[in-house]
């Protein structure tokens, strides 16, 4: 039995949008939601109480990543991931498939699961859907997520239909598994831009009944405008009683259509990835703080948003930037995940108050695409 506990408070008038919480072992979570990036049992550049500071209510680890370093062993002999990190809030955990099928070399699929060699050393190596639930299982992470087959894009239909049946397959192997009692297990959507298979993947996971369901394999190159359709189509197919995750997404507009056609959870390494290429979130637009213009700018980086590092002068993060010091990643790294998590807390405030059309036309001046 499940231990979690998800509650719809509010649809908004006009659009999908929904305002809830989501109960956990660790916590409660208001969503919709920004989940910040811990891929290797931590946010990049961020210690766990800056997380804290900005707002950040649940985080994500990698299995993909923790497996192989510091590998299962480690983590069983830690107590899990939230003791290893010493972190007592909500974790997600993906399965590692998006990471066996972009980053590992020479994949052998097969319907068992995933032979790969390892991007560290080249070992061999095998996951299939019962070694990702027992790494999570391990993991310990309050919401886990099925093992699923990850296509490229653009894909061939055929090619997506067989790997819709592996992932409907594995879903239902991972469904079987048994967790521990505070987990959550999540199934993941996939059909790539193919909106029958869209609604096959939905029906089909809609009838295994797990705790929540993802939309993956969006994002990955395809228009917004079609991974818009996607969800829309995805939608109506999955249990409004159940929180709706879309993995790996995004930009403040791609998220703000998305919780308008009725999401609930995102993450993306978006704004941690950004401040590494020295791009900054703010509340006035992406400023790319390394540009020569910002030598002699000592104002503040983002003068509307209430965080530490938003105080700091544009002029300063520059010089810190160019000379390699880490405190400036650190900076740009917490102004970013402070403006995604400022940017949903008024996200929600916009459901709560009936105003989530004039938010949007605010979201969509600063941030068009």
């Amino acid at each position: 039995m499940s231990s979690l506990n998800f509650t719809v408070h509010k649809t908004e008038a006009s659009t999908q949008a929904r305002l809830g919480t989501l109960k956990t072992t660790h916590g409660i979570i208001e969503t919709p939601v920004f989940m910040p990036v811990g891929t290797r049992a931590a946010v990049k550049t961020l210690t766990n109480q800056q997380l804290l500071d900005i707002g950040a209510q649940i985080i994500l680890g990698n299995t993909y990543h923790l497996m192989l370093r510091p590998n299962m062993d480690i983590m069983r002999k830690a107590g899990g991931l939230h003791k290893f990190m010493n972190w007592d809030h909500p974790i997600l955990t993906d399965s590692g498939g998006f990471q066996v099928f972009s980053l590992a070399s020479l994949n052998q699929v097969t319907n068992e699961g995933v032979y790969f060699q390892s991007h560290i050393d080249g070992t061999q190596l095998f996951l299939g859907p019962n070694e990702s639930m027992d790494i999570q299982k391990v993991l310990g992470a309050d919401i886990v997520m099925a093992f699923d087959q990850c296509s490229p894009y653009p894909c061939e239909r055929a090619q997506m239909e067989l790997a819709l049946q592996r992932t409907h397959d594995w879903a239902k192997t991972c469904r079987n598994f048994e967790l521990q009692a505070h987990q959550s297990l999540f199934g993941i959507v996939q059909g790539g831009v193919y909106p029958d298979l869209r609604v096959r993947s939905a029906q089909v996971l809609s009838d295994m009944n797990f705790d929540g369901y993802a939309i993956g394999g969006l994002a990955v190159g395809e228009p917004s405008e079609t991974m818009n359709e996607m969800i829309e189509q995805t939608i109506p197919h999955l249990s409004a009683l159940k929180p709706r995750y879309l993995m790996g997404v995004g930009t403040p507009r791609n998220i703000i259509e998305a919780v308008m056609r009725g999401i609930d959870m995102f993450d993306c390494v978006m704004p941690t990835r950004n401040a590494r290429n020295g791009t900054a979130f703010t509340w006035g637009g992406k400023i790319t703080i390394k540009a020569g213009r910002y030598a002699e700018d000592f104002s503040p980086l983002d003068p509307e948003l209430d965080c530490y590092a938003s105080k700091f002068s544009k002029a300063y993060i520059r010089h810190l930037l160019n000379v390699d010091e880490i405190t400036g990643l650190t900076l740009v790294s917490m102004q970013n995940l402070a403006f995604y998590l400022d940017f949903m807390a008024q996200l929600r405030q916009a459901i709560k108050n009936d105003k989530l059309n004039d938010y949007y036309q605010k979201i969509c001046a600063v941030y068009p695409i």
